[in-house]
């Protein structure tokens, strides 16, 4: 649902009156956060990042160029990390009518309705199908990475959030700068859609703006438009 083609982790409230308590159950991330897996529940269904298993999203942009069409699904599978039950969503991209990335994304919600982020399994193809890099895959627990929030419960203008954390690979933030932004797609258009600011340290000067309408998700971002969706 991030489109290849977001300083500080916060936590819910109920995560962070958590980390008080010593609880066996509990994940502690390196730095002094914890999860705690009876925190989060099983569906996402936070209206502004609604995952309905089986919904599929259609998106076509361009990227360098090159014109790319994106079919996201909600998967009906699950992937435990952090002793979290994370909804796979896979997405595939497809350039000339040939695969050209695939990418697993884990999500989960806390019952705060914060959706978390805990990583990625991508791989980029060649014009034979053999994978050329596997760069900015990530998990949550290993090798130091650390899941960040995707879209909070109750969004306020101005606040800031990191999507994901490992180190030197996956360090995206994102900035809510409006709640009554217009935008207009192929599928939604929308006059009091959300739209956030999105960078990273790792690129120096790269912005990217995006905007959500509550009851579908993400419909637009600088390359891409949702052009289609179903099962929603």
């Amino acid at each position: 649902m991030r489109l290849r083609h977001a300083g500080l982790l916060l936590l819910s409230a109920a995560l962070a009156t958590a980390i008080l308590v010593e609880d066996p159950r509990m994940v502690r991330l390196a730095r002094g956060a914890a999860i705690d897996p009876a925190s989060f529940v099983r569906s996402v269904d936070n209206p502004w990042f609604p995952l309905k298993r089986g919904s599929t999203y259609v998106y076509l942009g361009v990227e360098n160029g090159k014109q790319y069409r994106a079919v996201v699904k909600v998967t009906t599978g699950t992937k435990t990390i952090l002793g979290v039950s994370c909804v796979v969503v896979q997405d595939d991209v497809y350039v000339g009518g040939r695969s050209a990335e695939r990418t697993a994304d884990w999500y989960a919600q806390d019952r705060e309705g914060n959706v978390w982020y805990f990583g990625e399994a991508t791989a980029e193809l060649d014009t034979k199908g053999r994978i050329v890099t596997t760069e900015g895959s990530w998990e949550a627990g290993v090798d130091g990475a650390e899941p960040g929030i995707v879209m909070p419960a109750r969004p306020k203008v101005g606040r800031s959030f990191r999507q994901e954390y490992y180190k030197g690979h996956a360090e995206d933030h994102f900035r809510i700068i409006s709640l009554s932004a217009r935008v207009q797609t192929p599928y939604a258009s929308a006059n009091r859609a959300l739209k956030t600011r999105e960078w990273t340290p790792l690129e120096t000067g790269s912005v990217e703006f995006k905007y959500y309408v509550r009851g579908v998700g993400l419909v637009k971002d600088a390359d891409a438009e949702l052009v289609e969706a179903r099962g929603l």
